[in-house]
C-alpha cells in the first residue's frame, strides 16, 4: 500500500517485562531465538508495502538503534523514504513531554513533508504476522475517521491488552484502557488507520485543549464524537508486555502449527543478519523438541527450550522448558527448568534453577549464577 506511511510509537509503552527491558525498551527484547519484538510489526509493514516508516523512541533506544542501523534488512535503507528512527525532543520539561501527541507535535514536518497520505501507527510488542494492505483498503473503502484492528480471543489473560466493543455496524462503541474492566472478546491491536491530514488535526487539537496522550486522551476522550470503525485480524497474535506472556509467547514457537503461520503465512519476518556459524551437536547430546539459533555449541540435555545465538550448553547439564538468551554458558551438572536468562550469563557447575510455567525464573543480563 504505497498510499501508506508507518508509524511505530514507542512511547509511554506498556512495560511489565522486567529485567529483560531493564536496560532496552520493549521493542529491542529478543524473541524466537533471533528476533527482536519490533521485527514483526516493522516486517508487517514492509510486507504490505510501506516504503516509509518512522519509530517514534522514548528511552533505553541504543539497543534498538543498533538493531535497526540503516534499514537495510527491512529494504528500507532508501533515498525516497525508508527508515526514520526519530529520538524524542528534551528541549522543554513539562508534563507534555511526557506524552506522544507532543512528540507527534514536535515531528509535523516529518508528517507534512511526506506524499503518503494515510497513516498506520502501531506498538512494536504486539507478535503477529499481519498484512496490514486490506485493513488499510477497508478504512479507505468506508467512512470511519480512524479503523481500529483488533483480534478476538477468550485467552489473553497473561498480558496487559485493551478490550473493546462495537455495535452491530461494527463501530466501537466502547473501549477501556489496560486497567479497565469491560468484559469483551475483543482485544484491541492497537493498530491504528487514519489519515495524515486527521492525524494532524487531532494533534493540534488535543494538545490545545491540554491533553497529550493519543489513546487516553485524543481517542478515549472523544470516542463520543469519532466515527471509529474496526478490522479483524484472525491470525495469531501474542501481546508481550508482561514476563508471564513473554514466556507463554516463547513456549507457543515450539508448536510447529505457530510458527508456520507466525513466521510465512503473510511473508517472512526480517531481522538483523549476523554472520554466525551453524549449531553443533556434540557427541552425548541430547536435544528435543527446541530452537536452536546459530553458534550455538550442545553437549548436554535440551528440552523444549529456545536458544539464541551462541549458547554453549556443555556436558552433563540439562535445560528443560527455558529460553536462553544470546551468548550464554551453561556448566557441567547445572540443572534449569522454566527459566528466562538474559545475555550473557554464565550458570557455574551444579547449579540448580528452577521455576513455574506462571513465574518463571529470571537471570539478569552479565549475571553469574553459582559464585
Amino acid at each position: 500500500m504505497k498510499r501508506a506511511m508507518g508509524v511505530i510509537n514507542l512511547i509511554n509503552e506498556i512495560d511489565f517485562l522486567e529485567v529483560l527491558s531493564r536496560n532496552r525498551c520493549v521493542a529491542a527484547v529478543p524473541f524466537g531465538g533471533r528476533y527482536r519484538l519490533i521485527d514483526f510489526i516493522l516486517s508487517g509493514m514492509v510486507n504490505s508495502g510501506m516504503s516509509k516508516v518512522a519509530v517514534f523512541t522514548h528511552s533505553k533506544y541504543r539497543a534498538l538503534m543498533d538493531h535497526l542501523g540503516s534499514g537495510k534488512e527491512w529494504d528500507l535503507d532508501r533515498k525516497r523514504g525508508g527508515l526514520f528512527v526519530l529520538p524524542p525532543n528534551t528541549e522543554e520539561h513539562d508534563e507534555k513531554a511526557k506524552g506522544d501527541l507532543y512528540q507527534f507535535y514536535c515531528q509535523r514536518d516529518y508528517f507534512h513533508r511526506s506524499k503518503q497520505d494515510v497513516v498506520v501507527i502501531t506498538r512494536s510488542h504486539m507478535v503477529c504476522n499481519i498484512d496490514l494492505e486490506p485493513a488499510i483498503q477497508a478504512h479507505l473503502d468506508g467512512d470511519s475517521d480512524i479503523t481500529m484492528v483488533y483480534k478476538h480471543t477468550a485467552d489473553e489473560t497473561l498480558s496487559r491488552n485493551r478490550r473493546i466493543r462495537m455495535d452491530e455496524t461494527g463501530r466501537v462503541v466502547e473501549m477501556q484502557d489496560h486497567n479497565g474492566r469491560l468484559v469483551s472478546d475483543h482485544v484491541s491491536m492497537e493498530i491504528f488507520i487514519m489519515t495524515k491530514a486527521f492525524l494532524l488535526d487531532l494533534v493540534e487539537t488535543s494538545l490545545a485543549q491540554g491533553y497529550d496522550h493519543f489513546f487516553r486522551d485524543a481517542i478515549m476522550k472523544n470516542m463520543q464524537q469519532l466515527k471509529i470503525g474496526s478490522y479483524e485480524y484472525t491470525g495469531y497474535l501474542g501481546i508481550i508486555n508482561t514476563v508471564q506472556s513473554y514466556y507463554h509467547h516463547s513456549m507457543n514457537l515450539l508448536i510447529p502449527e505457530v510458527r508456520r503461520e507466525l513466521f510465512y503465512k503473510n511473508g517472512l519476518i526480517y531481522t538483523k543478519i549476523k554472520d554466525e556459524p551453524p549449531a553443533r551437536y556434540l557427541q552425548g547430546s541430547s536435544i528435543q523438541n527446541s530452537l536452536v539459533a546459530n553458534g550455538c555449541i550442545v553437549e548436554g540435555t535440551v528440552e523444549n527450550c529456545i536458544l539464541f545465538r551462541g549458547v554453549k550448553i556443555k556436558a552433563g547439564s540439562a535445560v528443560r522448558n527455558s529460553i536462553i538468551l544470546q551468548n550464554n554458558e551453561i556448566y557441567s551438572g547445572a540443572s534449569i527448568t522454566n527459566a528466562i536468562l538474559d545475555k550473557d550469563v554464565k550458570v557455574l557447575e551444579g547449579k540448580v534453577l528452577q521455576g513455574d510455567p506462571t513465574a518463571p525464573f529470571l537471570a539478569v543480563k552479565r549475571s553469574i549464577i553459582g559464585q
